[in-house]
């Protein structure tokens, strides 16, 4: 039994926020699973290299975990953490990814110079974001604005608003929150407004199936109901074969021993989109994600099915 273990992280302030969060979970157990230390590695991913192009021009979501996935695969590392929306849809086979902590906030927020409102922002006023589902989905509000990329941190994206690069920029509640930024938002959208991308909201940690202890230990931290909620959520993606690419928001609910889902797809041109809304009994949670998965690719005819 190993009485040390090392948690796995990219170096971003706020990926070393989740890895701090992780350690405070897992220094819980430290007792009963025989663990005197647990360190951070920080670790540079090619998706942090990489800041003038969308993921999915070079190679995809798999950019911010491979490299953490190797270490834990090559015994660098003991856990991984990661933000879970980060985590491809189709999961290592080798690799246990089936722990999630309490889920924060889920939704996404904007982020003015002036604290204006998107409402009020002027009409071809530019707006960041990373994602065409954001992009897709402000544009149903104000087709009159201009959506650009942008990429970085949380500091790089605020210091090109600030540097006049950009008027707003769309970023997720849970990283301002995690950084203690609150501040510096304009508006909170509401969860019909814009649907949150898959898992949006939740640390992830992962760790080799073959190490049993390290098996124990992460289902010992997970938190039920957001393991239940993020799982259907991931299980609609992988029915759409889903990538950063595909502009696709589902957020999954538990409400009254309910299971309250909402799915919204887009095409890859944004011309067409796809919605769903249902409610299930919590008991049927295994089977909801695949279920309403094959129905929204059905209404969509099969847009994002792969050629095999």
């Amino acid at each position: 039994m190993k009485k040390k273990i090392t948690i796995g992280t990219r170096g971003s302030k706020l990926a070393l926020i989740y890895a701090k969060i992780a350690e405070k979970n897992i220094n819980k157990f430290k007792p009963k699973y025989g663990i005197k230390s647990v360190s951070i590695k920080k670790l540079t991913t090619k998706g942090d290299k990489v800041q003038n192009k969308r993921l999915s021009d070079v190679g995809g979501k798999g950019l911010f975990t491979k490299k953490i996935e190797n270490e834990l695969l090559n015994k660098k590392i003991d856990i991984a953490v990661h933000a879970l929306k980060d985590i491809p849809s189709k999961e290592n086979k080798n690799l246990f990814t089936n722990c999630f902590l309490k889920r924060n906030d889920a939704r996404d927020v904007l982020i003015t110079r002036k604290k204006q409102k998107f409402k009020n922002l002027p009409k071809n006023s530019i707006v960041g974001t990373s994602s065409f589902r954001r992009e897709f989905q402000l544009k149903k509000i104000r087709k009159d604005l201009i959506y650009k990329l942008i990429r970085g941190n949380v500091d790089t994206r605020i210091s090109k608003l600030k540097n006049k690069i950009y008027d707003a920029i769309i970023l997720s509640y849970a990283g301002l929150k995690s950084l203690k930024m609150e501040n510096d938002i304009s508006q909170v959208f509401s969860l019909s407004e814009i649907i949150p991308s898959a898992g949006q909201g939740t640390i992830a940690l992962q760790c080799r199936k073959n190490d049993i202890r390290m098996v124990q230990l992460l289902k010992a931290i997970n938190h039920i109901p957001t393991n239940i909620c993020v799982n259907v959520e991931r299980d609609v993606l992988k029915v759409l074969d889903g990538d950063c690419e595909t502009p696709v928001g589902v957020n999954a609910k538990i409400q009254n021993n309910k299971l309250n889902i909402v799915i919204e797809l887009f095409s890859l041109d944004g011309k067409k989109r796809f919605y769903l809304k249902s409610s299930k009994e919590l008991k049927l949670a295994p089977l909801v994600g695949k279920e309403l998965g094959e129905k929204i690719k059905k209404r969509s005819k099969n847009l994002y099915k792969k050629n095999k």
